[in-house]
């Protein structure tokens, strides 16, 4: 009997009603005669207001921070992971009111063991055992909160960050040797790119984990990038599919899965973008060795993250300028560590700014195809579109422009590799 794990986010169990659709979705599989482990998030909004009420409970205005020491980090993750715990167990007394037997698991119980980094912890180990044991002896459909393990050696509750339960979910796919991981969400697949912006995208039938990977990793939110790292090296199909379907006969979603599962490979598969990008550029940086290990050494140090990284010589060669890319978040604390660093790099002045997007083609095809991001770099000129940095991979180039080119950049491009589905 093939298992099977199923993931709802927290739009598909915003509300009682909805989780009893959800029901519905998992009553047709175990009915098809699957083994059903079910990862639940919490409710639409609830880890906001629960991250609120911790931030509220610590907040010291006299120390200019969130938390009183660093014991409230775990604490935050105790509070936190309630949301999924109130879903599993409605989720559970649901299905068991509809005649299916189901029981609700806690991170700790299962138990998933991460790293000690409350609020962004990462997966070591899932030890599926429990779980096959309550298909096998029980019949029983395993309802499993989401987002959260433990630390083994603190015994401490842990949290994965924004979007771990997709991470949980795919993890314990590969733990308990699933057929496949179906993530239901409030789209019906992964597309060529935002509909939003164009209506003309496509619902992609396949992707590979290396598009995806990318996908995710610049600007599209369906999945989270670490379910998606999960899901490649322990090789577990994943479909995106949509919760909002008629349960009895629910669309197929996309499949993730290997290259070589992919019979027609576009050169182009599709078109990504980013708003949370942040330029800094630093001028006249003395042109000598060890420079780029001053300025990129303590934002790393940091944990900033830096993406886009362009280095401009003087016509003297004695100088440089140097941009680079942040998340948004991290904006004003790079430019106040870089500040006191101005006599140690040695830069005539630093600019910067948050009104950049970053735009970018992903496929597996271009492996193959020559000029395929000059034949983008030509058709963003033809639209008075300026590229502030470029940077490519074997399966993907990203641009920086001016946010106001958003959509122009992304309609431009969805069509010039004929990424519009036919009217």
């Amino acid at each position: 009997m093939a298992r099977l794990v199923m993931k709802f986010g927290g739009t598909s169990v915003a509300t009682v009603e909805r989780i009893k659709n959800v029901a519905r979705h998992v009553k047709r599989e175990v009915d098809a005669g699957h083994d059903v482990a079910v990862v639940v998030s919490a409710m639409s909004g609830k880890t906001n207001e629960l991250v609120g009420w911790v931030k509220d409970a610590g907040a010291n205005p006299a120390a200019n921070h969130e938390f009183i020491n660093i014991h409230d980090q775990s604490e935050y993750d105790v509070v936190v992971a309630s949301g999924e715990q109130v879903t599993s167990g409605l989720l559970a007394v649901t299905l068991n009111a509809m005649g299916i037997p189901a029981r609700s698991w806690q991170g700790w119980q299962i138990p998933i063991m991460t790293s000690d980094a409350h609020g962004s912890a990462r997966i070591q180990d899932v030890n599926g055992a429990k779980l096959i044991e309550g298909f096998e002896t029980r019949r029983e459909v395993a309802v499993v909160s989401g987002f959260q393990g433990v630390h083994e050696p603190t015994g401490r509750i842990s949290t994965l960050g924004r979007g771990g339960s997709d991470t949980s979910a795919v993890a314990i796919a590969a733990a308990i040797k699933a057929e496949r991981c179906d993530i239901y969400t409030d789209v019906d697949g992964v597309y060529t790119t935002d509909p939003r912006i164009v209506p003309r995208a496509r619902r992609l039938d396949k992707v590979s984990f290396e598009e995806m990977l990318e996908m995710a990793s610049l600007g599209s939110k369906v999945l989270q990038v670490r379910s998606v790292e999960i899901a490649m090296t322990q090789r577990v199909p994943t479909y995106v599919r949509s919760s909002f379907d008629d349960p009895a006969a629910p669309n197929p979603g996309t499949l993730i899965c290997d290259e070589e599962d992919i019979m027609e490979k576009e050169v182009v598969t599709g078109i990504a973008y980013s708003k949370d990008e942040a330029q800094i550029t630093l001028r006249r940086v003395a042109d000598k060795p060890g420079v780029a290990s001053a300025i990129f050494g303590p934002l790393a140090d940091a944990n900033i993250n830096v993406d886009m990284i362009i280095q401009v010589v003087s016509d003297d060669e004695t100088t440089t300028d140097i941009t680079f890319t942040v998340p948004t978040a991290d904006f004003e604390r790079a430019k106040t560590i870089l500040s006191g660093l101005v006599d140690k790099i040695g830069y005539a002045k630093m600019t910067g700014s948050t009104d950049v997007v970053k735009v970018s083609a992903i496929g597996v095809g271009m492996r193959s195809h020559a000029g395929v991001a000059a034949k983008a770099f030509r058709a963003l000129a033809e639209k008075g579109i300026n590229i502030r940095a470029i940077t490519t991979s074997e399966i993907k180039f990203s641009v920086l422009i001016d946010s106001a080119y958003t959509e122009l950049a992304v309609r431009t491009l969805h069509s010039l590799y004929g990424l519009d589905k036919a009217a």
